[in-house]
């Protein structure tokens, strides 16, 4: 497996897997149009445009990726994604560990997740996040 920055030409397929990713959540929270799975191709290439855009491929196929942006010394992580059917073999920990090097001069990082996601507050408690606030984004999620 490799991990690299996204390019441009990655952005369709890592759009099909992060709505792919995203299914999950969304059946957790009883809501389809959460931004991942409403996200257009537009708003990924706006992304790309403003963050460091990372992808993990496997034979050729992007399995996984994330993306990241630094404001005022922080940086800020979103959609983590791995193929569903490679979870839980480190591929997100790599993923992390890899935006996390691309910011050597941020001293703090930020992301979220919904409070029901026991199985994503849990893989970012493993790596050291811990939670510092709830914020009530609507009334299926906190």
């Amino acid at each position: 497996m490799i991990i690299e920055r996204a390019e441009k030409n990655d952005l369709d397929e890592i759009l099909v897997l992060q709505k792919l990713a995203y299914q999950s959540e969304a059946e957790l929270y009883d809501d389809y149009s959460i931004p991942p799975l409403t996200q257009t191709l537009e708003s990924m290439e706006e992304d790309f445009s403003k963050m460091i855009i990372l992808k993990a491929v496997e034979e050729g196929k992007i399995i996984g990726s994330v993306r990241a942006f630094e404001e005022n010394g922080v940086c800020h992580i979103g959609r983590l994604i791995v193929d569903p059917a490679r979870q839980n073999k480190g591929i997100g920990k790599m993923l992390m560990q890899h935006i996390g090097a691309c910011f050597p001069a941020c001293r703090k990082f930020s992301l979220f997740t919904g409070k029901k996601s026991l199985k994503n507050l849990s893989f970012y408690g493993r790596l050291g996040y811990r939670s510092v606030r709830e914020e009530q984004v609507n009334e299926k999620l906190t």
